[in-house]
């Protein structure tokens, strides 16, 4: 798998929704029908920098040698990510009322790049390298 197209895409990825975050929590929290509040819009912003925190950790990382023992630890925290983010979104797709197309959408991304770094996550660059020939 490539992985320096992994990386940059959900380096784009985060990073889009890391500046959303951090710059229009009010603007989101009125499109989720949520009543404004300063902890909610904290929360929101924090978040935001957690997502550009990963986006640029990514980006960085994006011309090193990833899977099995290489940059394990990179690996293993995007797979975590969006891991979890992708069960906590499935759970949800239910009972979602408003823009549920949103959440089917970011259900899917999370999904992708779950599979994908856990792919990379547990197969070894070299081999696949090795196939590769």
């Amino acid at each position: 798998m490539n992985t320096r197209i992994l990386l940059s895409a959900s380096a784009l990825a985060m990073g889009i929704a890391g500046i959303i975050l951090s710059f229009a929590p009010s603007e989101i929290l009125n499109a989720a029908g949520l009543p404004y509040s300063q902890l909610a819009s904290f929360i929101l912003q924090c978040a935001g920098g957690l997502y550009l925190g990963f986006a640029i950790t990514n980006w960085m990382s994006r011309g090193a040698i990833m899977g099995g023992i290489y940059a394990r630890p990179l690996a293993m925290g995007n797979f975590l990510h969006f891991f979890v983010g992708a069960m906590a979104l499935l759970k949800q797709i239910g009972s979602v009322d408003q823009y549920p197309y949103v959440v089917y959408g970011c259900a899917v991304l999370y999904a992708v790049f779950a599979g994908s770094f856990g792919v990379v996550l547990f197969t070894h660059p070299l081999k696949e390298a090795e196939k590769a020939r």
